[in-house]
This record gives structure tokens, sequence and C-alpha cells, in this order.
């Protein structure tokens, strides 16, 4: 199984596949981790990286106690579809 990595250095999560990377830009500030954009290689599109990155990317976020603000439309889609994050939304609680 792979996992999601948060990579500080870089400001972003990041997933490996097969030697590509699939990435979450973010910026963090006082408990918030503002994700900008994601993006997954075109050699593994269609195989569901993106969910499973995102899911990764939220899943480190509420280890952390942080907040998100999916600034990013894939993310921000993600977390429409499952309700189980809407507690990490900034300003959610």
């Amino acid at each position: 199984m792979n996992n999601v990595i948060d990579n500080p250095a870089r400001q972003r999560y990041e997933l490996e596949i097969a030697g590509q990377i699939a990435f979450i830009n973010y910026q963090r500030a006082a408990g918030v981790v503002t994700m900008t954009y994601a993006k997954v290689p075109a050699e593994l599109n269609g195989q569901g990286i993106g969910s499973m990155l995102v899911k990764g990317a939220l899943q480190l976020t509420r280890a952390q106690g942080e907040q998100v603000v999916p600034l990013c439309s894939f993310i921000a889609a993600y977390m429409d579809r499952h309700p189980e994050y809407s507690d990490l939304l900034a300003g959610a609680k």
C-alpha cells in the first residue's frame, strides 16, 4: 500500500506510485492547511490516485489537529462527496 507523506520542505503532500509523484500543494498557517493545487501525472490518470491522495492528505491533516481550506476544486469536490471529513473544514467547528 502506498502512503501519502507530508513534505513540508516543498509544502506539499506526496503519493509515489510506480516512480511517479502525485501531489497536493499547500500553505500552512495557524493550524490551517490551505490546499491550493492537486496534480496526478497523466500516466496515472483514471486509477483513483487523486482520491487516494486527497484521502491521505486529509487523514494527515486530522492527525495533526489542523483544519483545511480546499481552494483546489478537486479537493473541495472530494470533501463534498465525503462528509466524514466535513469537520476538517476551517470554520466548521
